[in-house]
């Protein structure tokens, strides 16, 4: 065993349950991708079991090992000098035997070396008989570890010679790390995985992301780099950062810190894109392939048929999840034929190149680090292949976002899965290929309407829109859709006037074509009037009368119940509060069972503010509440906080108003100056006399609590009246079908946690499914527990079986 010169740092869930696995497993294959460190892992584990005097250890490199003779040799041979530690360790009334069993395999060991570096065939016998036996030693002292490292490129040579040594030797065990498993019967395979994140929402003092595994190894070797280095409020985001985009890969982490005393963390964090080039600089002593992150991930690349690389270099343009179906569209061109796309995806898998990711629907998704995803892209490139994938991807999304011509209301579902195709589609719209394509503004718009079905509604997409709608023709088909969903982005963003200008050139563009194409005049129209609905403009009926007749003739009710909550909406300032809840109760069964969350969420606002109306606050909280479950930000909510901030004034909790106001204050989005006029008034008024009913000084206090809220505490308060305080189970589809990626509390990845708690996984295996560290999925589940409200993971695992159902 040599001696590690680094500090080994992380990894203790990941030791504790692999010396279990020695326990109860004769083959013990460290599997995952490039730079993860199992090579260190394993030796980290190989040396706990030494110290412990429970095993002779040998190591045995395959890594130089150009042949299948020369693998068989060395693995021989090494098995030979286990045999002969183990032997010289036995008790003094066997010292005898020990030691002529430690000659024999000292000369066994000698006699292989020496023929394979002469090339010699004959230097040590093919077969186990040349083994020394310890079966008569105890079984404490007798047994054998032998620890085959970089077996990847021999499996073919491992394989059936293991298959003959195992089972006639049960002193033997064999620990090996390869970037595919082994396939052997009795195989037990640990996936190994980057080391564990600095949590996004877990704070960013350099006190908290030191709890975080890959921030420690960084700055441990970034000190090594250069003494100086310290870990400082100023870089602290760099860092996180860093490591975050590196996928906690300990290699890459390590060249990284390497480079800190010509590069801090800013510079390293900028160059990122071009992390292959950078990251060249690795010890002296590593093996070549672990030199420079290119020459570790070329090493994974060569092992690959033709088939398999051509894919690998398709998918490297797909920065989110992917399934088969998106698979065989970048196939398409690359020789692949669709049916072998299965086949090809579970290969690339096996040899880490790809990631299994959880489905909530049980469909196959899959995903690639940054890094080998770069390392595919520039592959991808290199082969003069990027044009034609990205069209064959363009092609593919325009397919998908079909239903924004064809619909006024886009249905949920094709919201759904836009959603989970927003980094694709900023991907493609990010390309210069795509240039002056007509398809680049329905493809701009359906990102657009991902990032409204996200409640992200981002600065990035409104410049994509903005790009698409000055590269392309102004009589373009899909122009009226572009404007259409900028001018929702705007409103969402809070510039009601820019938003007023987009959409009322949309409703010309759309009225000016030679065919009228009457879903999209109405999604125009829709857009124009929920806009100044908001902003309590007058003189939008006649925008909705033709909205209605449109929606009919189209046949689209979710459009046409959207139009009887902004008629709904016009009625409340003017108290006219019957045909207001006539008009909501046709509208919210209809939007509850089909709507984007923002329409809901709008017509949940209004019969909200119409049960303040009838001063029914208890019947607003519920509609308000229900407005903000199912979001991930206070802006999902908007309006709702200070429809709960009324309602708290109604009945008499001073201080929770006083905190709600200054909360959704804080928040920008939900300023303030944002509300209709009407209710501007309603909400400044409730405010004052919260104000009025306390002390100063505590009315000041829950001014200061409000507005020190993060952005998930303001959604737990407002829910629950404490920060951090679960949401309930029953609180997270509030009153819909379901829950919906991007628009309910839980995260993607905790979703993927829920599945495969569901399916009786451990903590460590949904780790090694999910290629996290054991500490990242407790914490997963730790959180999905405090969201949900349910004591046990059997709790857990029944609420989601009740959301499938």
């Amino acid at each position: 065993m040599p001696d590690r010169l680094s500090s080994f740092i992380g990894r203790a869930d990941e030791l504790v349950e692999l010396r279990r696995l020695l326990r109860t497993t004769r083959l013990l294959t460290l599997t995952g991708p490039a730079g993860v460190g199992k090579t260190r892992l394993a030796l980290e584990l190989a040396g706990l079991e030494q110290r412990g005097g429970r095993s002779a250890v040998h190591l045995v490199d395959l890594g130089s090992a150009g042949t299948g003779e020369q693998a068989r040799k060395r693995i021989l041979a090494g098995l030979a000098d286990a045999g002969a530690e183990a032997g010289a360790e036995a008790g003094a009334g066997s010292r005898a035997g020990a030691g002529s069993q430690a000659g024999a395999g000292s000369q066994a060991g000698a006699g292989s070396r020496a023929g394979e570096e002469e090339g010699d065939p004959g230097g040590a016998e093919d077969g186990p008989s040349a083994l020394p036996a310890t079966r008569g030693a105890p079984d404490a002292e007798g047994e054998r570890l032998l620890i085959l490292d970089n077996c990847e490129h021999l499996l073919d040579a491992c394989g059936p010679l293991l298959g003959e040594l195992l089972p006639g030797r049960p002193e033997l065990r064999v620990l090996a790390t390869s970037r595919e498993p082994l396939r052997l019967p009795g195989e037990t395979v640990f996936s190994v995985t980057g080391l564990g994140l600095p949590d996004a929402e877990g704070g960013g003092s350099p006190g908290a992301l030191l709890g975080s595994d890959a921030v420690r190894l960084f700055v441990d070797r970034a000190r090594a780099a250069s003494s100086a280095f310290e870990l400082t409020e100023d870089n602290v985001a760099h860092v996180a950062t860093l490591c975050a985009g590196l996928d906690g890969l300990p290699l890459a982490l390590e060249l990284a810190a390497g480079l800190v005393r010509a590069f801090p963390p800013a510079a390293l964090c900028d160059r990122l894109d071009d992390r292959l080039s950078l990251l060249t600089c690795g010890w002296r002593t590593a093996d070549p392939r672990h030199q420079s992150l290119r020459s570790a991930l070329a090493w994974s690349y060569d092992l690959l048929t033709p088939a398999q690389q051509s894919l690998f270099r398709s998918l490297s343009l797909l920065p989110g999840r992917f399934g088969p179906g998106e698979a065989a569209a970048l196939a398409a061109g690359g020789g692949v034929p669709p049916a072998a796309v299965p086949e090809v995806l579970a290969a690339l898998e096996a040899k880490s190149l790809i990631i299994a990711c959880a489905d909530r629907g049980g469909a196959a998704r899959f995903r690639m680090l940054a890094s080998i995803r770069c390392y595919g892209r520039e592959r991808l490139r290199d082969e003069g292949e990027e044009a034609a994938a990205i069209d064959r991807l363009a092609d593919r999304l325009t397919h998908l976002a079909r239903p924004l011509r064809e619909t006024a209301m886009t249905p949920l579902a094709t919201r759904r899965r836009l959603a989970e195709e927003r980094d694709t589609l900023t991907c493609v719209l990010d390309s210069p290929i795509t240039g002056d394509d007509p398809r680049r503004l329905l493809l701009a718009g359906a990102l657009g309407v991902a990032d409204l079905h996200l409640g992200r509604a981002t600065g990035q997409a409104r410049a994509l829109l903005a790009a698409a709608l000055d590269a392309t023709d102004p009589g373009a088909d899909d122009r009226g859709i572009a404007l259409a969903t900028a001018a929702g982005l705007a409103a969402e963003q809070g510039e009601p006037d820019e938003a007023i200008r987009l959409a009322t050139e949309a409703v010309a563009r759309e009225r000016r074509r030679a065919h009228r194409n009457d879903p999209l005049l109405c999604r125009a129209l829709l857009v124009l009037s929920a806009v100044r609905t908001r902003r309590g403009d007058q003189g939008t009926a006649a925008d909705l009368r033709e909205c209605q007749e449109l929606a009919a003739r189209v046949a689209d009710p979710v459009a046409t119940a959207f139009c009887l909550t902004l008629l709904a909406w016009q009625s409340l300032p003017a108290r006219d509060l019957t045909r207001a809840a006539r008009r909501l109760d046709e509208a919210l069964p209809v939007l509850r069972a089909h709507a984007a969350p923002l329409p809901l969420r709008m017509t949940l606002f209004a019969a909200g503010v119409l049960a303040l109306e009838r001063n029914e606050p208890a019947r607003a909280e519920a509609h308000f509440t229900e407005a903000l479950r199912g979001t991930t930000h206070p802006g999902g909510g908007r309006l709702a906080l200070w429809g709960l901030a009324v309602a708290a004034v109604r009945e008499g909790r001073h201080e929770r108003a006083l905190r709600l106001c200054a909360a959704a204050e804080t928040h920008g989005e939900t300023a303030i100056a944002a509300l209709p006029p009407w209710f501007r008034t309603r909400v400044e008024q409730a405010a004052d006399t919260a104000r009025r009913a306390l002390p100063k000084a505590r009315a000041e206090n829950a001014l200061a609590a409000g507005a020190a809220l993060a952005s998930r505490q303001v959604l737990s308060y407002a829910l629950h009246g404490r920060p951090g305080a679960p949401t309930g189970p029953q609180n997270v589809v509030g009153g819909t079908a379901g829950a919906t990626a991007g628009d309910d509390p839980l995260s993607p990845r905790e979703w993927d946690v829920i599945t495969l708690v569901t399916t009786g996984l451990t903590n460590r295996q949904i780790a090694a499914r999910l290629h996290l560290s054991v500490r990242t999925v407790e914490t997963h589940v730790r959180n999905i527990r405090t969201t949900l409200g349910l004591r046990s993971r059997t709790h857990v695992a029944a609420w989601a079986a009740r959301q499938a159902g």
